[in-house]
């Protein structure tokens, strides 16, 4: 079965994927268009991370049987046109939680404790915090942190930070009342929370979700995290809210367009952290992804019901 994993991999991951069994699997990283192009001729299967899986792409697989999204979210994936072909489309929910939640942590941390600001300075030749610095320095433990989606990453998240001693808020579809954490409406949650951290996939209903009107609810100061997808966020809205200082800082990994340009206006903001949608990417995710991807491949050819089915 001849799969393309549409990403970049490094030697140990190249390794792995040519060692799987039964398959045979292409690389193509994202910046590859061509190569692309011409490895999807011939694909059975379809391992999707990042870059748009369009109706253009899909039209130019004429064997293509399978579209696995490499995570969770599958707004990246043209769906109707998938269905159009009668190509099942299968996500990986949880094999990525544990590194989101790791990153989302890290954002707080590093937008609290300003850790960009020090780590250029220190690289300048400055050796003490500027005292504005300084004034502006927090700590995560004895806040209160809202979190907007209660799936498997902020389910992970929620018992570090109340062991950090967090109060944790969340809303939710519905309340679980076996969890510990609070369960409040998302207009409470902005109003009470100190930090913010997003954790829904990106629909209709969400995108912009944190617009103008969401940041005005927010309390002054107040920090937002966002490891789920740009388009929750109206980015000029929250650059113009850091910039003047109505929203204290902000840890970011995901951006409306991707990828997000050099001339962002969020990256010219010292009280903003930024990665470039990297939260997933540890050698542990691929290790639970990789399990599950190659199960679903083995399910197709067997004609076995797969996987984590989104449709």
């Amino acid at each position: 079965m001849k799969v393309v994993f549409h990403y970049a991999a490094g030697p140990a991951l190249a390794a792995r994927l040519a060692a799987l069994d039964g398959l045979e699997v292409t690389v193509c990283p994202e910046d590859d268009a061509a190569g692309f192009r011409a490895a999807m001729r011939g694909a059975d299967v379809l391992w999707h991370v990042l870059s748009p899986c369009t109706a253009a792409v899909i039209e130019g697989a004429p064997r293509l049987r399978l579209i696995q999204k490499i995570g969770v979210g599958v707004n990246t994936i043209d769906l109707a046109a998938a269905a159009a072909r009668a190509i099942p489309v299968c996500n990986l929910p949880g094999t990525n939680a544990p590194a989101v939640a790791e990153m989302t942590l890290l954002l707080m941390l590093a937008a609290l404790r300003r850790l960009p600001a020090f780590d250029a300075a220190l690289r300048a030749g400055t050796w003490a915090a500027a005292p504005a610095v300084q004034d502006s320095l927090g700590e995560l433990g004895g806040r209160t942190v809202g979190l907007v989606g209660y799936g498997a990453v902020p389910r992970a998240l929620a018992p570090v930070l109340r062991a950090m001693g967090c109060r944790v808020l969340y809303t939710a579809r519905e309340n679980r009342p076996d969890s510990p954490d609070e369960c409040v409406d998302f207009w409470s949650l902005l109003a009470e929370s100190d930090l913010v951290s997003l954790h829904l996939p990106l629909t209709p209903q969400t995108a912009r979700l944190i617009d103008a009107a969401a940041i005005a609810r927010m309390k002054p100061g107040a920090v937002l995290v966002n490891t789920a997808r740009g388009g929750l966020v109206d980015q000029d809205a929250l650059a113009a809210a850091l910039a003047c200082g109505r929203l204290g800082a902000a840890g970011l990994d995901v951006f409306a367009d991707e990828p997000a340009s050099a001339d962002n206006p969020l990256f010219r903001l010292r009280n903003v952290v930024v990665t470039p949608h990297v939260a997933w990417l540890t050698t542990g995710t691929f290790d639970r992804s990789l399990a599950l991807a190659a199960e679903n491949c083995r399910r197709l050819a067997a004609g076995e019901a797969l996987l984590h089915r989104v449709q």
